[in-house]
């Protein structure tokens, strides 16, 4: 069970709810077209050969949609009004592993989302049907008019397809949105291209996610995204060495080929239901000599069990990059700096300086 002291978890809340910045805004209200509000489950089709035969007839989407930003909600928002005027399912299709992660590997962009994290968000905005296509060799060596054929008009009945003019697929990327027109006009369904939402005049991609995040602008990242940049996982054991030094950590194993963000962040830590403030780090932990990259998160004013939970940990200021110290101690010194930094950040009472700060300071004075 998650504990905590109430008297400081409801000063914190007012404290949140008391702030005058929407930037800095502490609680991520979801849009109202979340899943609350959705009369119906979305249904998962796991696989080409899953698809029946009651699932033919819908309006459809094709995409990565990595990170599910602003641009695929605008998408998203196109195929559900062409959905409702001809009565049909909204229906997404996505491919994994994403096709570069299998022809790239580690060269591939950074992913923002793993699958799970995916369909947690689509689940959450009235789609009807997702579609995930197990992407290999061998489906990418078929020819674009037997994806199109086979798949998009015989198994799925496409009346409407919105997908990004740049959209490739088939043997040696042949097929294109032209030879999708061409389709559409031999076998009765409209494509349409995908109108690219922008900020600030600025088209929203995931590439530009990417680099928001990667510079540490998470203002941006959450303007892009509609909602705070965050990482999900189940908690798993660590070392323990923050707990010898007063800051004991949750640790989420990042399973990715190439993680998109690093350095040290105020966060913040949903589990169960419950928010909680905090710090992390995002990285492979040099000063330790660590290779393996990993989320370490530090709650403050909790005091629980998380090991085996599942967290959403939303990241919502970077502090600094990470970085190799020359001794644990060094360390330690600037955990405890980092956590001074977020709590100010979160308008957060301060905790008493350690000692070895005090007499650091003590000398500066």
């Amino acid at each position: 069970m998650l504990l905590a002291e109430s008297e400081k978890r409801a000063g914190w809340l007012n404290r949140v709810n008391g702030r005058a910045d929407p930037a800095c805004c502490l609680i991520y209200n979801p849009p109202i077209s979340m899943a609350a509000t959705h009369k119906a489950l979305m249904e998962l089709i796991r696989g080409i050969h899953n698809i029946k035969p009651r699932h033919r007839g819908c309006v459809l989407t094709i995409g990565n949609f990595d990170g599910v930003h602003q641009g695929h909600h605008a998408v998203l928002a196109r195929l559900q009004e062409k959905a409702a005027q001809l009565g049909l399912p909204a229906c997404v299709m996505l491919f994994e592993p994403q096709p570069l992660e299998l022809f790239a590997g580690s060269a591939a962009p950074a992913r923002l989302s793993r699958w799970r994290e995916k369909y947690e968000a689509l689940k959450g905005m009235q789609i009807d049907r997702m579609l995930c296509v197990r992407f290999t060799h061998r489906f990418a060596e078929q020819a674009a008019s037997t994806f199109i054929e086979q798949l998009l008009v015989e198994k799925l009945g496409v009346h409407y397809l919105v997908v990004g003019d740049d959209f490739r697929f088939g043997k040696g990327r042949e097929g294109d949105f032209h030879l999708l027109e061409e389709a559409g006009r031999r076998f009765g369904f409209e494509v349409i291209s995908t109108q690219s939402f922008q900020l600030s005049r600025q088209r929203v991609s995931s590439t530009l996610v990417r680099e928001a995040l990667k510079a540490g602008r998470m203002a941006e990242v959450e303007l892009m995204l509609g909602r705070p940049y965050a990482i999900s996982g189940r908690v798993a054991h660590g070392d323990k060495l923050g707990r010898t030094i007063g800051f004991p950590t949750a640790n989420l194993a990042l399973k990715r080929q190439v993680v998109p963000v690093g350095g040290v962040f105020a966060v913040e830590v949903i589990c169960s239901g419950k928010t909680f403030p905090g710090v992390a780090n995002v990285g492979v932990r040099p000063t330790l000599s660590g290779t393996q990259a990993r989320l370490e998160v530090h709650l403050f004013d909790f005091s629980g069990d998380l090991y085996g939970q599942q967290v959403k940990v939303l990241l919502r200021h970077k502090l600094r990059e990470e970085q190799k110290f020359d001794s644990f101690t060094a360390l330690k010194e600037q955990i405890e700096r980092d956590a001074l930094a977020a709590r100010a950040w979160f308008g957060l009472p301060q905790f008493h300086l350690p000692s070895t700060l005090l007499e650091k300071k003590g000398t500066q004075d």
